[in-house]
């Protein structure tokens, strides 16, 4: 027998129809594909924007999306619905190390130009401040190299705490001791247990929010860019419009990464694989 006082949270079912209305949506504005297998993960997301709009139904949130001024006021919230923002600091290492022994000292030995980073999907800002480091450690070997990173995402929301750069210990375990000392901050509340970016790693990466779908609005062009683990969200023929706009926006002889679990095998573009998911612009 139930406590009189226990509450029962029932997750309401969306229907079929409204389904379909948001996968198109989702599809056509982001570029994220969103099959049928996806649409309990989907039902059970939005409801923290039900509950937020005091609604009771996915119907009910369906007639306000897409009502007249409904998507230019809820777009951004439904992608921070949306999105996956998984990631970690000093992910796929062997990236970083190839950093380091080959990409880094091929492009100083080009140039002595700054070198101009990209970590195009950043999420919650672990990669562009890992990057932040390892490049921060290869200049005090290197005092005549400088750079600068631009990290974007489509989540306003994802966006903010990268900005904030604050951490649980447990997320910061990986990096190196000697690295935790130069470039963490604790909290002076112990019991908080969080870290935050040190400033003067925080000074080298600026945030944007950036749609894929959309043209990408900076000019210059970029030395290196990481996209890695993003377009695994894309169908195929996405894929390779997305890397063939990243090749635009990359220097003649510039590094692309991308994640280990995704591939440009069979695409025509202008690189040369120099490692497992590293290529280089030709």
């Amino acid at each position: 027998m139930k406590d009189i006082d226990e509450v029962v949270s029932i997750t309401p079912k969306m229907k079929d129809t409204d389904f379909k209305k948001f996968s198109n949506l989702i599809k056509s504005e982001f570029g994220i594909k969103m099959p049928l297998s996806k649409k309990t993960m989907l039902e059970a997301r939005l409801q923290k924007r039900l509950r937020a709009l005091g609604m009771i139904s996915h119907s009910e949130y369906c007639d306000f999306l897409f009502s007249p001024g409904g998507l230019e006021k809820e777009l951004t919230s439904l992608i921070d619905v949306v999105t996956t923002n998984t990631t970690d600091f000093f992910r796929e290492p062997k990236h970083f190390e190839l950093l380091l022994t080959t990409v880094l000292p091929e492009l100083i030995r080009r140039s002595s130009a700054p070198v101009k980073i990209w970590s195009a999907g950043c999420s919650s800002g672990e990669e562009p401040y890992t990057l932040g480091i390892v490049l921060s450690e290869f200049a005090e070997k290197n005092p005549d190299f400088n750079f600068s990173i631009l990290a974007t995402d489509i989540s306003n929301e994802i966006l903010n705490k990268a900005i904030n750069a604050v951490y649980p210990m447990s997320k910061v375990d990986v990096i190196p001791m000697v690295m935790k000392k130069k470039y963490l901050l604790k909290s002076k509340n112990k019991a908080n247990q969080l870290v935050r970016i040190a400033p003067e790693v925080r000074r080298k990466v600026e945030f944007r929010r950036l749609n894929f779908m959309e043209s990408f609005p900076f000019k210059d062009e970029k030395d290196i860019i990481f996209c890695r683990n993003v377009v695994i969200y894309f169908d195929r023929a996405t894929q390779y419009t997305l890397f063939n706009k990243f090749c635009a926006k990359l220097s003649k002889g510039g590094f692309l990464f991308i994640g280990h679990s995704e591939s440009i095998s069979g695409m025509e573009l202008p690189v040369r694989q120099i490692a497992p998911t590293v290529y280089q612009k030709i």
